[in-house]
């Protein structure tokens, strides 16, 4: 005898997104508060050295090109020079220097064949160290 006809049988369920959001929540508090080994930091011994810095810098020889086109070597004023001009001038002011360093002051409107002059007579005259000079934007 089946007494159990026409009732249905109901399974409990179990419902598993809660459970999937539980595990998820654990995970990522796990991985948010674990540490992890850093291999990052390497203990490295540097070699050391007894010589000393170098007293003497090298000289810097100031060449200030202008928008106009006109020159200035340190305190010297060239005005408007051929590249010969500015040969003779930069052999003047290297004066017996070992290796003097060329620093190049052009205006922000200068020509740029003005600044290449220099470059130019620089390399004449065997004066192979050049940088040039800028300046920061002030802050607004």
């Amino acid at each position: 005898m089946n007494f159990r006809k026409g009732r249905r049988e109901d399974y409990p369920e179990i419902n598993l997104i809660a459970f999937i959001d539980i595990l998820l929540v654990i995970v990522i508090f796990l991985s948010v508060t674990t540490t992890y080994a850093r291999f990052a930091e390497l203990k490295i011994n540097l070699p050391t050295s007894g010589a000393e810095q170098t007293p003497n810098p090298p000289k810097q020889i100031e060449v200030a090109v202008a928008e106009d086109g006109r020159y200035q070597i340190d305190e010297a004023s060239i005005g408007d020079a051929g590249v010969e001009q500015l040969a003779q001038a930069l052999k003047t002011a290297a004066a017996n220097q070992v290796e003097p360093v060329v620093v190049i002051n052009a205006d922000a409107r200068a020509a740029h064949q003005s600044v290449i002059n220099v470059m130019e007579a620089a390399r004449r005259v065997g004066l192979v160290r050049i940088t040039f000079a800028t300046q920061t934007d002030p802050a607004p």
